[in-house]
């Protein structure tokens, strides 16, 4: 599953949140929350989790994800393991790497990127995900956000010029299985295309029965 929202944050939330990273002192060698291999592959700057203008920015994507209504029909989001923001100068890159199964006691099922920075402020840097039959490249406008499977082989793009600013984070849902969580969220769009009126009305009660009765057998 891959999701695209072109604008998570609006203009006046991604100011605030440019604004509040915007101390290169925030930032320090990403390296070090590497684990594993990743840490060979890792070249970009980290900001600094305990600051506070990192943790008001935190709060506020944390606060717009949760809420989101795509989001919430899609992901089944229970709880946030981790928002991290990155920083990638010209030279900078994230070589292919797959994200822990447990952060911070979490289990990581959905990953997501908040692009942070306007594409045109910078070359390359494109976040790079692995498939079967070749690979997705996404490269967002500002307050764009993707979201996609925290099991997949992925990586960033070398910067070429320019600078790179992004969120990272990972989300369990209260849907374990990757197939599940695909099949609700088709069900629920298919309801959102489906007028609701009172010729549709045994069809929408159908498919809605189908919907409950699933996300009783399958959400924690």
């Amino acid at each position: 599953m891959s999701i695209y929202i072109t604008s998570l944050l609006d203009e006046h939330s991604l100011i605030a949140v440019q604004d509040s990273l915007s101390k290169p002192s925030l930032f320090a060698d990403g390296k070090a929350t590497a684990g594993g291999t990743a840490e060979n592959v890792k070249s970009n700057l980290q900001a600094d989790k305990d600051a506070p203008e990192v943790i008001a920015a935190q709060k506020l994507i944390e606060k717009l994800l949760l809420a989101n209504p795509l989001i919430k029909k899609s992901v089944y989001p229970d709880c946030l393991a981790k928002i991290m923001f990155s920083r990638y100068q010209a030279g900078m890159s994230y070589g292919e790497h797959v994200d822990e199964a447990i952060i911070n006691n979490v289990r990581t099922d959905i990953a997501f990127t908040l692009f942070l920075s306007d594409p045109s402020r910078y070359e390359g840097g494109e976040l790079e995900i692995s498939k079967p039959d070749g690979h997705d490249s996404i490269k967002l406008p500002a307050g764009g956000l993707y979201l996609y499977s925290a099991d997949s082989i992925h990586k960033v793009n070398p910067v070429t010029s320019g600078s790179r600013l992004a969120a990272v984070g990972w989300l369990q849902s209260k849907v374990r299985l990757a197939p599940h969580r695909q099949i609700l969220s088709d069900i629920n769009q298919a309801l959102r295309l489906l007028p609701d009126s009172e010729s549709n009305k045994t069809a929408r009660l159908r498919f809605l029965k189908v919907k409950n009765n699933l996300e009783r057998a399958w959400c924690d």
